[in-house]
């Protein structure tokens, strides 16, 4: 069975850093798409960051870049995001989600297979 294991959040304060763990069993994320979600109370879930396991190219939205940095160890079946420069509009549930490939529109939902529990990420003021 598949599973998508996530650790690593915290509370921080604003212009803090955390660094968030994704561990995928049962799954080999070379040549699969391994993505952050997040979901702050009330809101959708939204896509923020993403690799491609093979090649390592990554994507990110808007609101993170330059501020967030995903990478992989395949080896270790592992995806982490680094966040730096956190700011309160950063708190959320992360999710680690897995798909082949990371073609169209990556950020859709309904395009990824497997999702973790979540692990939660506070910053305050």
């Amino acid at each position: 069975q598949v599973q998508l294991v996530e650790s690593g959040g915290g509370s921080v304060q604003a212009g803090g850093s955390l660094r968030l763990s994704c561990v995928a069993s049962g799954y080999r994320i070379s040549h699969n798409c391994l993505a952050w979600f997040r979901q702050a109370p009330g809101k959708e879930r939204e896509g923020a960051a993403a690799i491609y396991g093979g090649g390592g190219s990554t994507y990110y939205a808007d609101s993170v870049k330059d501020r967030f940095t995903i990478s992989r160890d395949n080896a270790k079946s592992t995806v982490y995001l680094q966040m730096n420069s956190l700011k309160p509009e950063d708190t959320a549930m992360y999710f680690c989600a897995a798909r082949p490939y990371c073609s169209g529109d990556i950020w859709s939902r309904a395009q990824f297979t497997y999702w973790g529990q979540g692990t939660q990420v506070t910053v305050s003021s």
